[in-house]
């Protein structure tokens, strides 16, 4: 029984892009190109015949704009899986991107591997910011979310964002692999996020000090 494939609907006006994003995917086991659009309303007309588990798409386009498109789509098909794959990294953005309720953003600027790993993540239900672009999405307040950890959470999250490993802090705390294993599964959930590389870019963004103590 074959598995089935993530099926991407890709919308950008630039043919040269497309096409770069569909080889990209079409290398990646598990992901299938469905369609392509060049702008907001005709990826809004594709989306009912297609049904696409996620829709990858720019913010500059003629016509209606890609914010406007995610603000239809979404009125439309509220269980919509839309990823912004954009140029523009400015914090403004990133964040009226994700207010108008895109489930992730990217820029065009990134390695390879992430826009894979981004739909991947986005389709399994989560959330994918990009990590250099996490500091600003000021939407996610970090502060109050690293306030409520309990003491052994913020412990494990401030050794995990100083780059040890799971084997590491488990012998540095005198805990079992599997405790601090489950430990890293729940914070990165909390912050929402995908990697340990996530992590040192959110304690650096919410200050948190991860330098030994002496």
């Amino acid at each position: 029984m074959t598995e089935e494939k993530i099926r991407i609907l890709l919308v950008d006006d630039h043919a040269v892009v497309r096409a770069g994003f569909k080889l990209l995917l079409s290398s990646v086991a598990g992901m299938d190109v469905c369609g392509e659009a060049d702008r907001g309303e005709k990826a809004i007309q594709l989306y009912q015949s297609l049904q696409p588990d996620i829709v990858v798409m720019d913010l500059s386009m003629p016509g209606i704009g890609g914010l406007e498109t995610i603000r239809r789509l979404l009125q439309r098909y509220e269980q919509a899986n839309i990823l912004v794959f954009s140029v523009h990294d400015e914090q403004v953005y990133v964040n009226r991107a994700l207010s108008s309720g895109a489930k992730g953003y990217i820029s065009k600027n990134s390695a390879p591997e992430i826009l894979p790993r981004a739909i991947a993540s986005i389709v399994a239900g989560q959330r994918y910011v990009e990590a250099g672009l996490l500091k600003d999405a000021v939407d996610q307040d970090y502060q109050a979310i690293i306030a409520n950890f309990t003491p052994r959470e913020f412990d494990i999250f401030r050794l995990l964002a100083k780059g040890l490993t799971v084997h590491t802090i488990a012998d540095e705390l005198c805990l079992g692999y599997k405790t601090v294993a489950n430990y890293s599964t729940q914070i990165k959930k909390k912050l929402n996020a995908a990697s340990v590389a996530e992590l040192m870019q959110i304690a650096l963004s919410a200050r948190i000090d991860t330098r030994p103590k002496l």
